[in-house]
């Protein structure tokens, strides 16, 4: 009755957390991305600090450092985006003559009119108009959220000795488990971010350079495209292959250069997910594929796109949270990557023997 009694409350715990996630989304995205960019600029605010700077100057310098080298990547990709946009009337010329052509074939194999033209040209009206007010309400919050994440970041900083105190007093553990619960927690947002870091500046320029070598005109934004949204495991790399084989497609004559884009774009990803991402970010986040999976549904479904990338890491900490709570252990080896133990002897794994001798 007492487990019935704690897996109810858990159950409650778990529905009503989701619900305050997803109606404070507005208030908590930016507050989490505060927190692991504070995580991820602790080293360098650090750094100052030991070379006798006041910790609010350091803090102050290693954003504004971070912030001039995000600010002239983010220039540099608004020029080429701006030149892409003055081409989306010649691109969409390709697109209706290519389409078009496919389409009078498709219509001479079938024997009649597959698509009505002028219903397809009202449609097309209403879903950019449509579209045009999604993307301006989505830009005016993305800004305000992003205006006010460097504040988060210095305040987060500026009192992290603070919030480890309060943590201390609150918690009835020990001061050391405190401490190592807050260490290992911090090492798991910091790798997991520098190392993604470090991923997303090298899938940017492998494949920046090959839309460099077959001569795409804004290879730059390309790359940054698809190094960005590789950060989203499983999902992003293909919206952005898609768009980026469409785009080439669309640009160039043969059918040779849509392949080759798809070859080396899947080429890129296998040499990321089996050799680049575990040698830099390692198993900093030891979290099975099954937990990656349903973490990135659950935080796309709560906070959109920064939910499919802040989820993961937070599941890292959340597993370090349950294996050192009482009680929740199971819960943290649920998520735990380990792998059963192969019997040699029997050719079973070992925990289903020891499952039907315990029966």
């Amino acid at each position: 009755m007492e487990r019935l009694k704690r897996t109810a409350l858990f159950l409650i715990v778990l529905v009503f957390g989701a619900l305050v996630l997803r109606e404070g989304s507005f208030i908590l995205v930016p507050l989490v991305w505060g927190v692991f960019f504070s995580f991820a600029l602790s080293p360098i605010a650090d750094w100052l600090d030991s070379r006798g700077l006041p910790r609010s100057i350091s803090i102050i310098m290693s954003i504004l450092l971070v912030t001039l080298i995000a600010g002239g990547i983010v220039y540099v990709l608004l020029n080429q985006m701006i030149g892409l946009v003055k081409d989306i009337p010649e691109i969409g010329e390709n697109f209706n003559r290519k389409i078009g052509a496919y389409v009078e074939q498709l219509e001479g194999l079938l024997g009649r009119e597959v698509f009505d033209p002028q219903n397809q040209e009202e449609l097309w009206s209403v879903v950019k108009i449509e579209n045009l007010n999604e993307t301006l309400f989505a830009t005016g919050k993305s800004l305000t959220l992003a205006g006010i994440i460097p504040l988060y970041i210095f305040l987060l900083m500026y009192y992290r000795d603070f919030f480890v105190t309060f943590l201390i007093k609150y918690s009835e553990k020990s001061k050391e488990r405190i401490l190592t619960w807050a260490k290992d927690s911090g090492k798991v947002i910091q790798s997991y971010l520098t190392g993604m870091i470090l991923v997303t500046l090298i899938v940017a320029v492998l494949s920046g350079l090959f839309f460099f070598l077959i001569g795409v005109k804004y290879f730059l934004l390309f790359a940054a495209f698809i190094a960005i949204l590789n950060l989203i495991p499983y999902v992003g790399v293909f919206v952005s292959s898609f768009f980026a084989i469409l785009y080439v497609f669309l640009t160039t004559d043969s059918m040779l250069y849509p392949l080759m884009t798809f070859g080396v774009l899947w080429g890129i990803q296998l040499l990321e997910n089996n050799i680049i991402t575990p040698w830099v970010v390692g198993s900093h986040v030891k979290v099975n594929a099954l937990a990656v999976i349903l973490a990135i549904l659950l935080g796309g479904w709560l906070w959109g796109i920064s939910g499919m990338v802040l989820f993961i890491p937070l599941v890292g900490v959340l597993k370090i949270t349950l294996e050192r709570s009482s009680g929740l252990e199971a819960f943290g080896f649920l998520l735990s990557d380990a792998v059963p133990v192969q019997d040699n002897s029997t050719g079973k794994r070992a925990w289903f023997s020891w499952f039907r001798k315990d029966k």
